[in-house]
């Protein structure tokens, strides 16, 4: 055993003296996205006390190893908040809040997705995170937009026309998927 954890420090070591600073910016970015969304979906009466170290501790967790199941720890930790903080504590649903956790939700997904990817002694050109960045903020963007809109929607279509629009909208994501599924399986 304590072989074991010699090998793991002496990697550690290595890590550390290898790494270059895009990859780790990219982490960082990861670590900073989960945390404040963390900080974002958990009740305020429990983020102002020590457990917000813990909640830290989770949010940091996929920055540290992205290919692994950190990446799902962390988003279940924030939905667990989120659903902890509007059922247990009562808080209300505010959109501010809604946008912000779909927004560093996928921005910490997404770089997980690119950190999983990139090694941590890679030399990275900028232009490569930033466009991966620029991609992802914009589906952010359009994503919200969207939302609002659609939000403004349903306060104008009421009963029957708001069903008839729900079955619309699903069955169009149902045949895009379908097509999308036969299109690659052509490939």
């Amino acid at each position: 055993m304590l072989d074991g954890i010699t090998r793991r420090i002496e990697r550690t070591r290595t890590v550390a003296a290898r790494a270059t600073a895009l990859p780790l910016l990219v982490r960082g970015g990861i670590a900073l996205a989960f945390v404040l969304a963390l900080l974002v979906a958990w009740p305020s009466a429990l983020t102002s006390t020590r457990y917000v170290v813990l909640l830290g501790l989770a949010g940091v967790y996929p920055a540290i190893a992205p290919r692994g199941r950190g990446v799902t720890f962390a988003v279940l930790v924030v939905v667990g908040g989120w659903i902890l903080d509007t059922t247990w504590y009562d808080a209300r649903v505010a959109l501010w809040r809604v946008l912000s956790l779909a927004a560093l939700l996928y921005v910490g997904h997404t770089l997980a997705a690119l950190a999983a990817v990139l090694p941590y002694d890679a030399l990275v050109n900028v232009d490569v995170v930033g466009g991966w960045l620029v991609r992802a903020l914009l589906v952010v963007l359009i994503s919200a937009v969207l939302t609002v809109i659609t939000l403004g929607l349903t306060a104008e279509l009421a009963g029957g026309a708001f069903l008839v629009a729900t079955l619309v909208g699903l069955a169009a994501a149902v045949a895009v998927t379908l097509l999308l599924g036969r299109l690659l399986r052509r490939s």
